[in-house]
């Protein structure tokens, strides 16, 4: 079959699909994308092209080791900050925290580590990861019922991050109108808000997302650990010591009335990675910018443009998505209790 009809194309990325890519994209559901013409529904979930091709080659290839630590989530739900706070965790023997050429200081935290579909299975390579470092570390944005069978059966270690849905849209919202083609227009809040009540977001919904990895964490704790994004804020030491028992390097008495804790969380925090020469320039994911993956990291930031209306639509939305689920955000109930 020869595919003649198929011409996404903002940035020229799609012209370096396969052509079984391209053949498997005319059977799937597409839909307005938000920095791509389109989004296309693969098992489940909304996602370009280039990162189904990516996707199925990481399916079908990579091999999990049982140290492995695998850090997922949702786009702009901290994934950044869980990737530094995990690397210095993991590495301290290796690179002292105090030490002035530690690598989250010279290197952007998506460079230390690597996404699967964005980085390792990008391209049409087969990566040899063999000789990485131990523990291996792997950032994903791909839903849990998605990842290889690899990582499910074997010892490997998940960790998810998760946001609040409202700032999760607001924080999306703002990074792909700074990184879409500037041949696309600006997309609008009320069109973005639509599609993401919708479901149709980058490796959306937002909620069927988010419930495969709680929905695991609850039967498999041993295997999946749910981080909070909002927790995270207003108590990072204690994040930082579950954290780091669940990946096996748990902080020794020493290590904590040495201040190590404080360490890591100062130097992994969002005022100064942001500050940091080497996040304000270069491009670490795909084509993106580092400094756009800095904004202002706060909670609640929402409130400050959502209508009243909007607030009412998606809380309704999550309420019927998560209800029964047993997850829950702290910033909920102030949202319910807003006037609207």
């Amino acid at each position: 079959m020869v595919v003649t009809n198929y011409t996404e194309s903002t940035d020229g990325e799609e012209e370096k699909l396969s052509q079984e890519c391209k053949e498997l994209l005319l059977s799937l559901p597409k839909e307005k994308g938000w920095r791509t013409h389109h989004l296309f529904k693969y098992q489940g979930f909304w996602c370009q092209p280039r990162e189904i091709q990516s996707i199925i080659s990481f399916q079908k290839h990579f091999q999990a080791s049982d140290t492995d630590v695998v850090l997922a989530s949702i786009p702009k739900s901290g994934t950044t900050w869980l990737k530094a706070l995990a690397f210095a965790i993991v590495n301290r023997k290796r690179f002292a925290i105090s030490n002035i050429n530690h690598p989250l200081l010279t290197s952007n935290p998506h460079d230390l580590v690597p996404f699967f579909e964005y980085k390792a299975y990008a391209n049409n390579q087969l990566p040899d990861l063999s000789k990485l470092p131990q523990p291996r570390l792997f950032g994903t944005h791909i839903p849990f019922g998605s990842l290889p069978n690899s990582i499910k059966k074997s010892s490997c270690r998940v960790v998810y991050i998760s946001r609040n849905p409202f700032d999760t849209f607001i924080s999306s919202w703002h990074f792909i109108n700074k990184i879409k083609p500037r041949s696309m227009a600006s997309m609008s809040l009320d069109e973005a808000f639509e599609m993401f009540c919708k479901g149709v977001i980058g490796f959306g919904p937002f909620w069927e997302h988010i419930l495969g990895y709680w929905k695991e964490s609850t039967e498999k704790p041993h295997k999946v650990l749910f981080l909070k994004y909002e927790d995270m804020k207003e108590d990072i030491n204690s994040c930082l010591k579950n954290l780091a028992e669940f990946m096996g390097f748990p902080f020794s008495l020493e290590e904590e009335r040495g201040g190590i804790i404080e360490k890591i969380a100062k130097l992994c925090s969002f005022e100064n990675m942001k500050d940091l020469e080497v996040n304000k320039s270069g491009k670490s994911i795909k084509n993106f910018e580092n400094k756009n993956l800095f904004r202002k990291g706060d909670v609640g930031d929402w409130v400050n443009y959502l209508s009243p209306r909007q607030v009412e639509q998606l809380t309704k939305v999550v309420e019927e998505k998560l209800g029964g689920s047993g997850l829950s955000f702290k910033s909920l109930p102030e949202i319910i209790n807003i006037k609207v």
